[in-house]
């Protein structure tokens, strides 16, 4: 494992794709080869892998929108006078996603002039492309709103539950909207007929969702393991139970990484731990087992050979699986 210690928390652990990012509170960027941007005036609040995979984009409270590179870093776009609190980004359709206040933005990292601003009633709190990266789902209170990324005049559609959502992710089939909500649940709605699915009995807020397995689990923080929700044939969860792996009534999960086409995860701790598991198999591999500060931050490299971790002190891994 290769170790860091950065002087701020991080905001971010992403791969592109040459290696292992960490954007920080302080706002710099940091490259596992040891290169490093500091681009930022104010903390980075949020970050993408940049569509091209050269690199990540970041949001930050200055209300700026920065690529950085190993070795330089330009501005993509602002937002006078508010906070980017979330970003997406696109390999399929080249496009970046980003929000500040009640706007969702939309740029094209291959063309400057290109920019859609869709406004909402109340403060934006997540970004999601679908898969094909011509939609965007947003969250904000009230429930999530559907976008095309391209149109400019349009109406979006709504998809309605009561509460305050504060993050948002597509189904990697593209048929399922999820989001998390300020209370201890999920919620969700299949995109087709805008049914509602619920997602309850959490001891605490889930802060991330990552889907695995071929998009046919989902798997949450927010409880005492790991948390799976089947997402199987055109139901998804609908009439099912979620199952729980990892559970340690002494520590909680509280932020999971995978990716979809594979089937490991990975969950680190608010102890400070990491583990590795295989849903399908049995027992867990912990990658980290000292215990220290709480894990905020977790990411698996596209090709899930590698994780990447990060406490609330500043201290920082990767691992080669």
């Amino acid at each position: 494992m290769i170790r860091f210690d950065f002087d701020a928390q991080p905001t971010a652990a992403l791969f592109d794709k040459t290696g292992a990012v960490f954007a920080l509170g302080d706002g710099a960027v940091r490259f596992e080869g040891g290169e490093f941007s500091i681009a930022h005036d104010g903390a980075v609040l949020c970050a993408a892998v940049h569509p091209s995979g050269d690199g990540v984009v970041t949001g930050g409270d200055d209300g700026r929108v920065i690529w950085h590179r190993r070795g330089e870093a330009g501005l993509l776009a602002t937002a006078k006078g508010a906070w980017i609190d979330a970003i997406d980004a696109s390999a399929d359709s080249g496009l970046i996603a980003f929000s500040a206040g009640k706007t969702l933005s939309v740029i094209d990292a291959k063309d400057a002039a290109f920019r859609r601003d869709f406004q909402h009633e109340r403060t934006v709190s997540g970004v999601a492309f679908e898969p094909k990266g011509r939609r965007i789902a947003t969250s904000t209170y009230g429930g999530a709103a559907l976008w095309f990324a391209r149109i400019a005049e349009q109406k979006p559609t709504l998809l309605k539950w009561a509460g305050s959502h504060t993050g948002v992710a597509f189904s990697p089939d593209g048929a399922f909207v999820v989001t998390s909500m300020q209370d201890n649940q999920l919620h969700g709605w299949r995109i087709k007929d805008q049914k509602n699915l619920r997602m309850g009995g959490y001891p605490s807020k889930v802060k991330a969702i990552s889907f695995l397995s071929g998009g046919q689990l989902m798997a949450t923080s927010g409880a005492q393991g790991a948390v799976l929700w089947p997402f199987v044939g055109s139901n998804g969860p609908m009439g099912r139970e979620a199952t729980e792996i990892g559970f340690d009534e002494g520590s909680l999960v509280s932020v999971v990484a995978s990716r979809p086409k594979h089937g490991l995860l990975a969950a680190g701790l608010n102890d400070g731990r990491v583990w590795l598991a295989d849903p399908a198999g049995q027992g867990l591999n912990f990658l980290k087992a000292e215990k220290g500060a709480a894990i905020t931050v977790l990411a698996m490299s596209e090709d899930a050979k590698r994780v990447a971790w990060a406490d609330e002190d500043g201290h920082a891994g990767v691992f080669d699986l």
